[in-house]
Parts: structure tokens; C-alpha cells; sequence
């Protein structure tokens, strides 16, 4: 196994316990396996799935103690003795799917996320909240170098996320997309996405800041959930003959908006869920769902594909994070933040601070 020069030890934000909070503290940097590949994280976005592994308010158990981090990108420092594909001093991301079996009818398929052995980084491994992280090596995103790692980060979760729930939908250029919870982190880039693939977007969100936000970033309209006096109405008048948007992107982490969705997409329209409201249900009604013949699907992280495909449109321009650097030792600050619903845009936080 080749390797740099590497420290024993390294600054870390560690859950201790559900609930939390971080705390701020040195840890052993690890050793890479065979099949893995030790990275120096440099920047890790913050995703609203980090605040739900530290509360613990999911119904998959998070590993305690826990360090989280999903959007880790950084320069590989060492790897395992069957890694033949990358390189040291390569450009890597570690992404939520930290690793999968690749043999299973899932993984065959493309579609590792699903794997029943998926190994799920700052959730079931410890993440990318840290100055050195492993991951499987058959799985970490290939970073060009000549992208920067600090705006880059939160693709790797959010940007493959949103651009892959945008292809489930199913949506054509010139047709329409509701994007709700348009004015956050996964919101700002599927905006961003979806005008890149050819969409319209109509953005739901709350408050006049988002909105200046949203549509900065090129959404055609914006609905304001806090101030509409009828948001299924507006957002049908935002589209062409108040029929409705073609698909809803659902990025809420609160449960009404997902009761809504069905109420304003088209007939024949596609429901799209993606945010994981903690304990939240979906409900529609048969009569309407069946006679408008709506389709309702979840999607989950992008494969390995989808990865490569959402880094290239950041890599071309066509895709631009709206972020803000914060020291990785301020990052219970940034919770605290994202509990209030403060956060425009995404935090991306600095491993050297």
C-alpha cells in the first residue's frame, strides 16, 4: 500500500450520542482495507440528512459514535493493495453510498444504492466531517483537477440527488417542474439542474430572501408558501393554461407539502418524493390519483453513473452552489442554523479550521 506522509492523529466533529451535540475533538486518522482508499477531506458540504443522523430521528439507527459527512471532496493519500483505478494525489469524493456489494441483483442492475450491504457514509461508516476518510474505492466520485473542491462538495450529495430525482421524473425539455423547498440546498441546485436539462421551473418556498434566490438562479416563477392565500391555485397559474407542473421535485423536510404535490401536478404528472420528513406519511386520494393518472415514486442517491453525469454539468458551468465556507469546528452552529430554517443556499465546511 503507497502512502504519503500522514498523521496519526486528526481533528474530527464526533456524535457521541443521538440527540448530540458534535463535539469537536481529535481522533486516530484510519488505515484503508484492501478495496479502499484513504482521503484527506479538504471541504464537506452540510446535508439536512447530517442534523437526522445526529438526532437520530430516523428509522434506520445511525453507528454511535458517529462521525457524519456525506460531501467530503479531497486529494487520495493512500489506498489498499487491489486499487488499480485511482491514483495518490487524485481528486475524490465521498459520497452517501460510501460502498455496495456490486454482486448483488441490485448492484447489476446500476442500482447500488439499493443494495441490502450498502455501507452509508456519516451514517452506518463514519463520514467526510473529518480530516481523513475512507471509502470503498469502487465507489468514491472522480473529481477533474481542475475543479475546485471547495465548491464542488455539495454535488456530491446534493447536486447527484436532485439531478437524479429530476431524471426519475421523467420530465422533457420545455415542460414544467415544481421544485419544492426550492429555496435551500438541494433546491438552489435542482434549479440550477433542471434549467440545464431543459426545464421550466416553478420554485415553492418560504420568505422574500429565497425568493430573490430562487429566482436569481433562473426559476420562471416562485410561490411563497408562508404568504399564499391558495398555493395549489398559484402554482397552476404559474403553468401553461393553470394546468399544472409535469413532475414535483419534493425536497421538504416538513410533512404538509407532501400531502399537497398531487393536489397541483398535471394529469399524468409524476409526484417525485426525495426529502425525508422525520416520521412523515404520504397521502393522496385514490378517485383523483386514478383518474388523473398520477404517478407518486420515491428516489434515493444517484449510482456511480449519475455521479460522473453531475459533476460534468458543474464541471461545464451549467450548474453554479450558491454556499458559504464555515471552519469544521463551527458546525454546531450551522445545525443550529439549519433547525430554525436559516441556511440559503449550502454550508460547506473547512477541514483546516
Amino acid at each position: 500500500m503507497a502512502q504519503q506522509e500522514i498523521p496519526k492523529e486528526q481533528w474530527a466533529q464526533v456524535v457521541e450520542k443521538p440527540g448530540g451535540p458534535v463535539n469537536y475533538k481529535k481522533v486516530p486518522v484510519p488505515e484503508p482495507g484492501p478495496d479502499e482508499v484513504l482521503i484527506n477531506i479538504k471541504y464537506s458540504g452540510v446535508c439536512h440528512t447530517d442534523l437526522h443522523a445526529m438526532m437520530g430521528d430516523w428509522p434506520l439507527p445511525p453507528k454511535m459514535p458517529l462521525i457524519g459527512g456525506h460531501e467530503g471532496a479531497g486529494v487520495v493519500v493512500a489506498k489498499g493493495s487491489l486499487v488499480d483505478d485511482i491514483n495518490i494525489g487524485d481528486h475524490a469524493g465521498v459520497k452517501w453510498l460510501n460502498g455496495s456489494c456490486l454482486a448483488c441483483s441490485f448492484c447489476m442492475q446500476a442500482d447500488e444504492p439499493l443494495c441490502p450491504h450498502a455501507l452509508l457514509s456519516g451514517y452506518t461508516v463514519d463520514g467526510s466531517f473529518q480530516q481523513y476518510c475512507i471509502a470503498k474505492a469502487s465507489h468514491v466520485a472522480r473529481i477533474p483537477k481542475d475543479v475546485s473542491l471547495e465548491a464542488v462538495a455539495p454535488v456530491l450529495c446534493a447536486g447527484i440527488t436532485v439531478y437524479k430525482g429530476l431524471k426519475e421524473s421523467g420530465a422533457r425539455p420545455g415542460q414544467y417542474v415544481a421544485v419544492v423547498g426550492a429555496g435551500g440546498g438541494l433546491g438552489s441546485m435542482a434549479i440550477q439542474y433542471a434549467r440545464a436539462m431543459g426545464l421550466r421551473v416553478v420554485a415553492i418556498d418560504g420568505g422574500e430572501e429565497k425568493g430573490q434566490s430562487c429566482k436569481a438562479l433562473g426559476a420562471d416563477a416562485y410561490v411563497d408558501f408562508t404568504s399564499s392565500k391558495d398555493l395549489v391555485k398559484e402554482v397552476k397559474e404559474a403553468t401553461p393554461e393553470g394546468a399544472g407542473p409535469h413532475a414535483v421535485l419534493l425536497l421538504a423536510v416538513s410533512e404538509k407539502p407532501f400531502q399537497q404535490a398531487t393536489e397541483y401536478v398535471r394529469s399524468r404528472g409524476t409526484v417525485v418524493c426525495i426529502g425525508l420528513p422525520a416520521g412523515a406519511y404520504l397521502r393522496a386520494p385514490v378517485f383523483d390519483t386514478v383518474l388523473r393518472m398520477i404517478t407518486i415514486k420515491g428516489s434515493y442517491v444517484g449510482n456511480r453513473q449519475d455521479t460522473q453525469e453531475a459533476i460534468e454539468f458543474f464541471r461545464r458551468g451549467l450548474v453554479k452552489v450558491p454556499y458559504r465556507v464555515v471552519g469544521l469546528s463551527e458546525l454546531q452552529k450551522v445545525y443550529d442554523l439549519m433547525r430554525e430554517g436559516k441556511i440559503v443556499g449550502r454550508c460547506v465546511v473547512d477541514t483546516s479550521r
